[in-house]
């Protein structure tokens, strides 16, 4: 049990990332941070998940008008996780993010068991986003006349839910082809661009988040002229477990915050830049999110919102602006958000991608996965046989997976993570006080508990089914580590390190 359990110091984490002859280069600023930041959060979730929280579906009630106060608790909760998150990622500058944390407090295996579950958070996430994507665009260029067919752009599982769809695809030996190539492209486009390069990345990035900044202003904006007060009652037409499964949804829409810190060896300044990069991002996108509700939900009575189809519920800002019924410049305006939502979405995909490689990557320089996830491009310096892996499987699972289930999978996972990060800093203020903390989580032991109180609240208002899933996948991710990893570990004696 005590190999099971065994600690890596911190003084070792970072004496091997300074000695290490595979070395990510730094060339990140404050702003390259904070614009990750953003990207990583400002995405499917707001352009996608707030119709089907505020109207509820068959498993839980709906928000309605209180979806603001939804967006309030969770952005609550996320605060106190990004603060503990910052204090770590200025102490630890590894790419491992809450893997890499969680192994220099809790032990080998509880480090296994977030990085297993991080795959959750960004391969699984990406496919349910990099499927949103597909959506969105197709319904984007539809706009401009071109006409995408259905079996290219939908998986089997959903065509089976379409009449006539699978009869009139084309069949080879009696087996209809359907499958969607539109997700599987975005994410091959984007695996280019990340093995070229971290700051061709970044500034990628950072125009894609200006763009979608711009057009959740424009909604906002023009919206604004169209809400009716009247709207708003009632507030919470489905009380607080409308709320609470409310928060438990929009939560979605908070995830990539803690993104930022898988970039931490590519950060010039990591103690300074990386907790601005992470709260920063966190503040300015709860502002933008907590508006948006307000606007969304005034503009739409649940009465009505909870009387659409569950398609148009997927693009609620669209739906906003149609209901709205504007007169003048009505479908621009149902354009821009559209394209504004295919630019979010690319941005998320974009920050993922990069994320889950540099999870690997730090597995592997501990002997937990292969010693090639950990190779450095000679040229670009990147991660790239982990970057290429992750997208060959992310872009191979999002043409024939379903997005049903994918979402609430992706949230209870990166919950589960954030509270092994607030465990983990209530643990290394008690083992190791006097190490200097260029970033201190104010308040402990308070935020880090309520962080956990907080978190586990969340995942409370997700279906069971959900947690036997994810339980499911930890399962899984045990016997992996007890055939593999444990005995292939830098910790294990017998290895020579």
């Amino acid at each position: 049990m005590n190999n099971f359990f065994r600690v890596k110091r911190l003084d070792s984490i970072l004496a091997e990332e300074r000695d290490s002859k595979d070395k990510l280069k730094r060339v990140l600023g404050a702003f390259d941070v904070v614009m990750l930041g953003i990207g990583a959060i400002i995405g499917a979730g707001i352009f996608a998940t707030i119709g089907t929280a505020a109207a509820g579906d068959l498993a839980r009630p709906g928000a309605g008008p209180s979806l603001i106060v939804s967006f309030v608790i969770t952005g609550i909760a996320c605060g106190f996780a990004a603060l503990c998150y910052a204090e770590f990622a200025s102490m630890v500058p590894i790419s491992g993010s809450a893997y890499t944390y969680s192994y220099a407090t809790l032990g080998e295996v509880v480090a296994w068991i977030i990085g297993w579950d991080l795959i959750i958070e960004y391969a699984v996430g990406n496919v349910a986003v990099a499927i949103s994507w597909a959506n969105y665009f197709k319904t984007f260029v539809a706009g401009f006349g071109i006409i995408i067919p259905d079996w290219i752009s939908t998986d089997f599982r959903t065509a089976g839910k379409i009449p006539g769809l699978i009869d009139s695809a084309p069949h080879i030996f009696g087996i209809p082809i359907v499958f969607n190539i539109l997700s599987m492209g975005i994410i091959a486009a984007i695996t280019v661009i990340l093995v070229i390069g971290i700051k061709e990345s970044s500034r990628t990035n950072t125009i894609m988040v200006i763009i979608k900044l711009i057009v959740l202003s424009i909604f906002i904006f023009v919206g604004f002229h169209y809400v009716k007060p009247a709207n708003w009652t009632p507030f919470a037409p489905n009380g607080w477990a409308g709320i609470q499964a409310g928060a438990a949804i929009v939560f979605f829409a908070y995830i990539g915050f803690d993104a930022v810190s898988t970039v931490a060896e590519e950060v010039k300044n990591p103690k300074r830049d990386l907790p601005i990069g992470i709260i920063g991002s966190l503040i300015i996108c709860t502002i933008f999110y907590i508006i948006v509700a307000a606007v969304f939900t005034g503009i739409i009575p649940y009465s009505a919102l909870v009387k659409t189809l569950s398609t148009s519920q997927a693009e609620p800002l669209t739906l906003a602006i149609q209901y709205a019924h504007i007169q003048t410049w009505g479908n621009f305006f149902v354009g821009i958000i559209a394209f504004g939502s295919v630019v979010a979405h690319t941005a998320v995909l974009l920050v993922f991608q990069m994320g889950q490689p540099r999870i690997f990557f730090s597995m592997s320089r501990d002997g937990l996965l292969p010693k090639s996830f950990s190779k450095v491009h000679p040229k670009f310096k990147t991660p790239y046989v982990t970057t290429i892996l992750t997208g060959v499987v992310v872009g191979i699972t999002s043409m024939f997976t379903s997005i049903d289930e994918m979402v609430d999978l992706t949230n209870i996972g990166t919950l589960f993570a954030f509270i092994l990060v607030c465990i983990g800093i209530l643990i290394l203020r008690k083992k190791d006080p006097l190490r200097e903390r260029s970033f201190k989580t104010p308040f402990v032991p308070v935020v880090p508990l309520l962080g956990i109180i907080s978190c586990l609240y969340l995942m409370l208002g997700l279906p069971w089914i959900t947690w036997i899933r994810f339980a499911g996948w930890l399962i899984i991710g045990l016997i992996i580590y007890i055939l593999y990893g444990r005995n292939r570990s830098r910790l294990n004696p017998v290895n020579g390190f």
